[in-house]
């Protein structure tokens, strides 16, 4: 168990709700990757029609944790208008905060997002802001309000995995006591194991799912790869070396061995 926005979860996956090749293959993959968090963006699909009110019941009906996010939004005003449609309709105070600036790697405009930020947490809202891997600008952010903070591993959709472990590192050794999930950019299991195993406390996976052949099967290999890589953290990984260290002593008779 941890915690994270009040809330004590189980698993440290969490899973979009996007792009899925069909409704039901969407909720079969959130219940295959046994996630306590699925994200859904209210810009990308209305609740007021008839399919998008369609879609808010199904996700509704997982009976899991739902964390709205301003998708799409570039202004702070637009960003904080969703957040207050998201609280209104899903009763929730959480959001995930996205502010973008480039529509080409969809980057995170980091100083419109400090200020969003701010005004949300000061709104009461639990603000889960996606933001680059920047030391500063997380600072910003913490001392904004917010208790957890999703940098990209790098552009969103790229499936390029962690693009730049030092500050990632960083990030984990300079903000102890904040939630760290990584957000975008992962495109294999092994790429969220490396997030859990630097430390970080969740994963969020979208793209990488609902793109794979079997969107099923792929969210239950998430699954295992974010527990093994927080498992192994936990145990304490194997630091790295410049020289071989043989696993059998060179000095003496191992105790199998028998003279004749």
């Amino acid at each position: 168990m941890w915690s994270i926005g009040g809330k004590q979860l189980k698993g440290r996956l969490m899973i979009g709700s996007a792009l899925y090749p069909s409704p039901e293959i969407m909720t079969e993959a959130i219940q295959s990757s046994k996630s306590d968090i699925v994200t859904v963006s209210l810009r990308r699909q209305s609740p007021h029609d008839k399919a998008g009110q369609k879609f808010w019941e199904l996700i509704q009906s997982l009976s899991i944790n739902i964390l709205p996010n301003t998708a799409g939004c570039k202004t702070v005003k637009e960003a904080i208008a969703i957040a207050h449609m998201a609280r209104e309709l899903f009763k929730t105070n959480w959001i995930k905060l996205e502010v973008i600036g480039d529509d080409y790697t969809l980057q995170p405009n980091t100083l419109l997002l400090v200020e969003a930020a701010r005004e949300l947490n000061r709104q009461g809202f639990e603000v889960f802001p996606y933001t680059t891997e920047d030391l500063v600008v997380a600072d910003y952010l913490v001392e904004a309000g917010c208790k957890t903070l999703m940098p990209w591993g790098s552009p969103i959709g790229s499936g390029k995995g962690l693009l730049n472990t030092f500050l990632l590192k960083t990030l984990r050794s300079r903000f102890p006591s904040v939630n760290l999930i990584l957000d975008a950019g992962i495109g294999t299991p092994s790429h969220a194991t490396q997030a859990l195993e630097l430390g970080f406390d969740g994963v969020l996976i979208n793209t990488a799912i609902a793109k794979a052949h079997d969107p099923i099967k792929m969210a239950h290999a998430f699954y295992h790869a974010v527990e093994a890589g927080r498992l192994g953290y936990e145990a304490g990984l194997m630091a790295s070396r410049d020289l071989a260290t043989p696993s059998t002593p060179t000095l003496g008779t191992p105790f199998w061995h028998q003279e004749k």
